[in-house]
C-alpha cells in the first residue's frame, strides 16, 4: 500500500497542487484557460507518464522469445507535441494585438511539470512550479513599481472628405510623450470613410484620457483601442 501511494499517489497529488496553483494565478487574471484547465493538463501529463513508466503492468501478452523495452521519453515527446495544439487554441488575434501567449506558455509549463512528477522527479518538478509562480506573480508585482510602457493598437475612422483629420489624430495620440507608428491606411464604405491604424507606445494605461483626446478631434466618427496584453 505504501509503495502504491508513493508510486502513484504522490505524483498525482503533486500534479493536482502544482496545476491548481499556477491555474489559480491565470484564473485570477481572468484568462480563458485558468484553474481547471491547468489542473487537467498537469494531471493528464502525469497519468500518461505513469502509464509509460509502468508498462510491466499493462494487460497484453508478449510474443514468445520477445521482450518489451520501455522508453518513457517517447511518451514525453508525444505529450509536449500534443499540448502544443491546445496552447495554440488560447492564442488569438484582435486587430493587430496578440493575446494569450503567457497563458499558452503556462499550459506548456504545467504539462512539463506533469511529466516530471510522473517520472518521479519531484524536487525538479516543484522547483519548476515555484519558479513559474514567481515569474507569473512576483515579477508582475515588481513590474508595477517601475514605469510601465504599454503598447496600444489604435484604429480611427473619419469621413474621407474631411481635411487634416489624420494629422489632428496623430497630434492627439502623441500628446503625453507617446511613441507612434503608422500601421495602415485604407478607404472603406465605398470611399466615404478613411480608416487608419497606429501602434502607440504609452507610459501608462490611461486609455480614458487617450479616448478623450481622440473624441475631441473634429470629424472622427469612430475609433477602437486595443491594449496588448498576455
Amino acid at each position: 500500500m505504501t509503495t502504491l501511494l508513493f508510486t502513484y499517489g504522490l505524483p498525482l497529488l503533486s500534479a493536482l497542487v502544482a496545476g491548481a496553483l499556477i491555474g489559480l494565478e491565470r484564473e485570477w487574471r481572468g484568462r480563458a484557460a485558468g484553474f481547471r484547465t491547468h489542473i487537467l493538463v498537469c494531471l493528464s501529463s502525469t497519468l500518461l507518464m505513469l502509464a509509460s513508466t509502468s508498462q510491466g503492468a499493462w494487460m497484453f501478452s508478449v510474443l514468445p522469445d520477445q521482450e518489451v523495452i520501455a522508453d518513457p521519453t517517447r511518451m514525453a515527446h508525444g505529450i509536449l507535441t500534443g499540448i502544443g495544439f491546445l496552447c495554440a487554441g488560447v492564442i488569438f488575434r484582435a486587430g493587430f494585438s496578440i493575446h494569450g501567449l503567457t497563458t499558452a506558455a503556462s499550459l506548456w509549463t504545467v504539462s512539463a511539470l506533469g511529466i516530471l512528477f510522473g517520472a518521479g522527479l519531484f524536487w525538479l518538478g516543484w522547483a519548476g512550479a515555484l519558479a513559474t509562480l514567481a515569474i507569473l506573480a512576483a515579477l508582475k508585482l515588481i513590474s508595477r513599481s517601475v514605469p510601465e510602457r504599454t503598447v496600444v493598437d489604435v484604429e480611427v475612422r473619419w469621413p474621407s472628405a474631411t481635411q487634416g483629420t489624420a494629422q489632428a489624430v496623430e497630434e492627439a495620440l502623441t500628446a503625453g510623450d507617446a511613441g507612434l507608428k503608422r500601421v495602415r491606411l485604407e478607404m472603406i464604405e465605398n470611399g466615404q470613410l478613411c480608416r487608419q491604424s497606429w501602434r502607440l507606445t504609452v507610459r501608462s494605461r490611461d486609455l480614458a484620457g487617450l479616448a478623450g483626446r481622440i473624441q475631441a478631434v473634429p470629424g472622427v466618427t469612430g475609433y477602437d483601442l486595443a491594449p496588448r496584453d498576455d
